[in-house]
């Protein structure tokens, strides 16, 4: 598999890992603050052929991708779930640790950032969805954002994410519906098992 775009990672690690996944070029920010050199670059291949950020599912990765969103109109974005960048040891998260099925999965479903930001939603939807004000929303975004591929995010971000990447009341609908059903057959399982074992 062949990236035409050229792709932005955090540093070597995440380069090695992706090269075992695809064919393709990388650009290292080596770290969540970025200098002024590495976003002119960043900027000229945009200008060249196209850039898709691809940052650890993580706060310093979350920090990279919104100054670079800031700086440089339209760029592409691929997400990966926290399960799938976990260090098999425990605590780290990144790229380097994601297997190459998984980054290729990724790198197919990429997100185009749009000038102009058009959708349906606002903030009293997700409220209604409790993806913002509720003590479940925290979790509810988790999975929301790992259903539609766009990361995890606070409930600020969440509603900026969606708008940016256009996605509309019906998407969000589905996603959460079937959250749900999933929640609650998990539930239904859970309190199953408890009534076998206290029989």
């Amino acid at each position: 598999m062949k990236i035409e775009e050229i792709i932005v990672v955090e540093g070597k690690d995440d380069t090695r890992r992706i090269k075992l996944a695809v064919e393709a070029d990388t650009i290292e920010t080596n770290g969540s603050a970025i200098n002024e050199e590495t976003l002119q670059l960043i900027a000229h291949a945009q200008a060249t052929r196209g850039v898709i950020v691809f940052t650890d599912p993580d706060y310093p990765g979350g920090k990279i991708r919104a100054t670079i969103v800031e700086r440089i109109p339209g760029v592409k974005h691929a997400f990966l779930r926290k399960d799938d960048a976990q260090s098999p040891k425990g605590g780290s998260l990144g790229i380097e640790h994601a297997s190459p099925e998984i980054i290729r999965e990724a790198l197919k479903n990429i997100y185009t950032q749009r000038q102009a930001e058009t959708s349906d939603i606002d903030r009293k939807f997700l409220d209604e969805w409790h993806l913002v004000g509720h003590a479940d929303s925290s979790r509810y975004r988790e999975l929301l954002g790992d259903a539609l591929g766009i990361g995890h995010t606070n409930g600020k971000q969440l509603l900026k994410r969606l708008r940016m990447f256009q996605l509309e009341k019906e998407a969000v609908t589905a996603a959460m519906t079937a959250i749900l059903k999933e929640l609650d057959e998990k539930d239904s399982l859970t309190a199953l098992r408890q009534e076998e074992e206290n029989k």
